[in-house]
């Protein structure tokens, strides 16, 4: 088996940011990352595969306050949880690093003068938004409002989730602060921009060699034509992250150290390799550089990061690539449904390598959302890597085993099998090199059931019941462990720990690319161990059991409800008539209710009000319903009431009740009032 002229690439994937654990939607791009490498790899080629947690940022010093301790030891507990969940992934990085080091804060200050020399940094006096209860500047992401482009509501201050549109904090209609609610006001403060407009030529010069795919190049036209617009880097103090050089009081972005932290990664790792800057970093290097990304930050990968590299008189990206958000069973992965799934909780309930041949087989190299849907992923891990690769190993083993001593015949039976396996990989190659794994593994389990249908045709359990024919069992059974080993060699970028213990089942240090042509012939092998074992209902209702607990655990707590001083309330502040017709109240029936468990107050209510899918409320009105009793009840509940996160889920509305005299009485409408009819 031939490979192409060996290459050296440098690959990376986004940085995971530090201030809590993984999810899934980290891991898929990590595996979907690792797997093209780890086919590099096996390709012969010099691929090195480098990460880092992204540390800085003004919520990571948030949240290290809140914990009580410093920000550096938040980021190296975050880390050591990232790395272990990697590792249990089987995400093979050469290095995974943190922005907060010596080597990232050496480079991003290098690279700052660099920009600054070349002109392209400028200094000026803006208006910044300012909390004037927590006494703080505030970073773009905590700041909210209506986005100045499309009108969304809910966006975050740099940019809009809805229509993709950019812009400054002070550009948001009706903004509040994320930390204490209050409007922000506008203070005067030196920033420091990069100019990136004076790159929109180079940039476009550099697109124009398909770094990008389509979409991605759509929307970076977007962009182009929409105007270019100098990038504040700068943010000020308390800010935890790097000082600027010469400019007390002031850091660096998050967003810039952030993509240097590729560098700086690489510079940890050159330490123990022995490799050399400019043979990957500079001008003219001849080394290949990916990122993968999710499509969420391409602005950031797609236009500053080039833009930076090229500004500071460095190489820039081969390529970048871009995938699509993780969905779960068809939904967006959402903690107040308790559909948000940690690395570790799945790691606690299933076979990652499961998990790895799932993506493996949904991903391709367009930025489509990948849905993750539990019962298809339990049928085809049982179906593909149960049924069909691991039944071939299974089959012919105990064959071998029981009638000829372990060891496998001095030649092949059927040498066209061998040939059909082998006539698969230069397609399989290129399918891997276009990261087009979907269509890999298709290609792979074609070839597993051909494979079967061999072994099904001479059926060698027949052929042992007789002497005469007790040898063609040996041949037989050894094509069939001969093409089991070629489909692991496909399998391994994808699932490195069992090709590896498949190498071990058939005595070899590993499975190589350029030995598939050679027939696995005339050897002893070692006794036949499961390799991936089936996938049951009741372990993945598991995963999302303990995956809805979690989420529940990770909501804020709703602020304790204030005790009347008195039996019945004082009446309310008047309100005008204007004010009342905006409360829309409706008609509901309770169609279920149940305890909120680690809840002394509320119950779970479903309502149905006559919408296309029921509400969720929250009530407090435990102490005097038995749930059971509720259920069947019409009520009148505020419809338009905005949705209330809370750490049991999301509350849809309000049900009505009356409380006084130590009893508490939900609302009922009269006889002949039905779901969703407005009370007047």
């Amino acid at each position: 088996m031939t490979s192409p002229a060996p290459r050296r690439i440098l690959v990376t994937s986004a940085l995971p940011y530090a201030n809590g654990p993984l999810h899934l939607g980290h891991i898929i791009e990590t595996i979907q990352t690792d797997i093209w490498v780890r086919a590099q790899k096996l390709f012969g080629h010099d691929c090195r595969y480098l990460c880092a947690d992204d540390t800085h940022g003004t919520p990571i010093m948030l949240k290290a306050q809140q914990e009580g301790i410093t920000p550096e030891q938040l980021i190296e507990r975050i880390a050591e949880s990232h790395r272990a969940d990697f590792a249990d992934f089987l995400i093979g990085f050469d290095v995974f690093h943190s922005t907060h080091s010596e080597e990232n804060r050496r480079m991003s200050a290098e690279m700052f003068q660099r920009l600054d020399a070349a002109g392209l940094i400028s200094r000026k006096t803006i208006q910044q938004a300012y909390d004037p209860e927590k006494q703080m500047f505030l970073p773009d992401r905590f700041i909210k409002g209506e986005c100045p482009k499309c009108g969304a509501a809910d966006q975050y201050g740099d940019n809009c989730e809805k229509c993709g549109a950019t812009y400054s904090p002070t550009e948001l209609k009706n903004p509040r602060s994320v930390l204490s609610g209050a409007t922000p006001v506008e203070r005067d403060s030196e920033h420091y921009f990069f100019n990136l407009p004076a790159m929109e030529s180079a940039l476009k010069d550099w697109l124009d060699d398909d770094r990008v795919q389509p979409a991605i190049r759509a929307k970076l036209q977007e962009w182009f034509d929409s105007g270019l617009q100098a990038w504040d880097i700068s943010r000020d103090a308390p800010y935890f992250g790097f000082e600027i050089p010469g400019a007390p009081g002031k850091f660096f972005y998050v967003w810039l150290d952030a993509p240097i932290g590729y560098i700086g990664a690489f510079l940890k790792l050159a330490e123990s390799a022995g490799l050399n800057f400019e043979d990957y970093w500079g001008k003219d290097s001849k080394t290949e550089l990916y990122h993968f990304i999710g499509k969420d930050i391409a602005y950031f990968h797609t236009l500053f990061w080039p833009a930076m590299l090229m500004g500071a008189g460095l190489r820039t990206p081969t390529a970048i690539f871009a995938h699509g958000f993780l969905t779960l069973n068809g939904e967006k992965m959402s903690k107040s449904r308790g559909t948000f799934i940690q690395a570790r909780t799945f790691l606690n309930h299933l076979n990652p390598e499961a998990l790895r041949y799932y993506f493996a087989a949904k991903l391709g190299s367009s930025i489509e959302d990948i849905d993750l849907s539990l019962d298809d992923f339990r049928l085809r891990v049982n179906a593909d890597l149960v049924g069909k690769v691991v039944n071939i190993a299974s089959r012919c083993a105990g064959f071998i085993h029981k009638q000829f001593d372990s060891q496998l015949a001095s030649q092949l039976s059927d040498p066209h099998l061998h040939q059909q396996l082998c006539a698969g990989a230069e397609r399989i190659r290129q399918r891997y090199e276009a990261r087009e794994t979907a269509q890999a593994m298709r290609e792979i389990m074609a070839l597993a059931d051909l494979t079967n249908q061999y072994i099904d045709e001479h059926k060698p359990w027949a052929l042992a019941k007789s002497a005469d024919t007790l040898a063609a069992v040996q041949g037989i059974c050894t094509d069939g462990l001969n093409a089991f080993r070629i489909l692991m060699t496909y399998l391994s970028p994808v699932l490195p720990g069992m090709s590896q213990a498949a190498a071990d089942f058939l005595n070899l240090p590993a499975l190589r690319w350029d030995a598939i042509d050679t027939p696995l012939v005339g050897r002893a092998i070692a006794p036949y161990q499961p390799l991936i074992t089936r996938i049951e209902q009741s372990a993945t209702d598991a995963l999302l059991a303990a995956a809805a607990e979690e989420a529940a655990a990770m909501m804020p707590t709703p602020p304790p409800a204030a005790t009347p001083t008195n039996p019945i309330d004082p009446i309310a502040p008047q309100i005008d008539i204007e004010a009342f017709s905006a409360v829309d109240l409706r008609v509901a029936q309770i169609v279920a209710a149940e305890q909120v468990e680690g809840a002394a107050k509320l119950l779970r209510l479903v309502l149905d009000i006559g919408e296309d899918k029921p509400r969720q409320v929250f009530a407090g009105i435990k102490s005097a319903y038995d749930p059971a009793s509720l259920v069947g009840r019409l009520t009148v509940m505020v419809a338009n009431l905005k949705p209330r996160q809370m750490k049991f889920g999301l509350s849809e509305g309000m049900v009505l009740a009356a409380g006084g005299d130590g009893g508490l009485y939900i609302l009922s409408p009269d006889e002949g009032a039905r779901p969703g009819m407005r009370v007047k």
